[in-house]
């Protein structure tokens, strides 16, 4: 019997789960016609039809879905031999995805330290990434959340507290603002967190913020580089945004901090403890972080 190319499978294997010719073909940079004619030459070789095609759907058939499965175990055990064999002859590397602000604001800083620290690892970061939270391409993802995600160890690092921030001219050489002054002025919001400044308010005793005018971000990074630059005044995550305050690129016009049950998470799959590679990061981001879970990893 004639198997089928790992070329052929992988396009199948892509298409299936993103439901798409179209993000498969993205990801194996090819156009979507290419995949399209890859998996209907697998159809036709294996004799069965793996996807129903609608006008803007793609759904797997149930022959389809249980092809599905074997393939994801097969390139998982491929995947892994292929790990145990690098490990054992070539240089460690680790593939990272890092939520953007957690890398700019944690991880970026402190890289030569981590290189310093474990020089025979080489790094391979991801900081875009789609809504899976930790993709089969990566070895450690740094995600945030509630920290219960099924079939992955997760790590605390720490919690995300969110302060009130501006530039300090914004201030006029006053240490604080009242509610009323906060309310002259423009509110920054993060548009995954629309509803961050009425829980703040509420949670110090005060009525809702009603501010000038409110503009909307879709990225924390770039709502907090807004706030240094006058646009109004942000809720910031507290932890990461530390050294702009210190450094004064930052000022904070209440004292009060709005607390979650949201934390930032070190995740892994289980089995991808015992890798050397993960378990120096694991040391690595222990030693920066003491207080986090990650301290009793090893």
């Amino acid at each position: 019997m004639r198997l089928p190319s790992t070329r052929t499978l992988k396009a199948f294997q892509l298409a299936a789960r993103s439901s798409s010719f179209k993000i498969a073909a993205t990801q194996l940079f090819l156009t979507p016609s290419a995949v399209s004619y890859q998996i209907k030459g697998l159809e036709e070789e294996l004799g069965v039809q793996l996807f129903r095609r609608g006008v803007r759907t793609l759904t797997l058939t149930e022959a389809g879905a249980c092809y599905l499965a074997e393939i994801d175990l097969i390139f998982d055990r491929l995947e892994s031999a292929t790990r145990v064999l690098q490990t054992r002859f070539v240089r460690g590397s680790l593939r990272l995805r890092v939520a953007p602000l957690f890398a700019n604001e944690f991880l970026l800083p402190r890289i030569a330290r981590l290189h310093q620290a474990q020089p025979q690892i080489d790094l391979q970061i991801e900081t875009e990434g789609g809504a899976e939270i930790h993709p089969r391409d990566a070895d450690v993802s740094i995600v945030f959340g509630a920290g219960s995600w099924e079939g992955l160890t997760a790590h605390r690092l720490f919690a995300q507290n969110y302060v009130p921030a501006c530039a300090p001219e914004l201030l006029g050489g006053r240490a604080l603002l009242t509610i009323d002054e906060l309310n002259s002025h423009t509110l920054l919001e993060h548009e995954a967190h629309q509803d961050a400044w009425r829980q703040w308010a509420e949670s110090a005793g005060l009525e809702p913020p009603k501010p000038r005018n409110r503009i909307r971000f879709d990225s924390m990074i770039s709502m907090v580089h807004a706030a240094e630059r006058s646009a109004g005044i942000a809720l910031v995550p507290a932890p990461l945004t530390a050294d702009r305050f210190r450094s004064q690129a930052l000022a904070q016009p209440f004292r009060h901090e709005l607390a979650t049950s949201d934390c930032y998470f070190l995740v892994h799959r289980p089995d991808e403890e015992s890798r050397p590679e993960v378990g120096a990061f694991l040391s690595w981001i222990a030693g920066e972080l003491p207080g986090s879970d990650a301290t009793g990893a090893r």
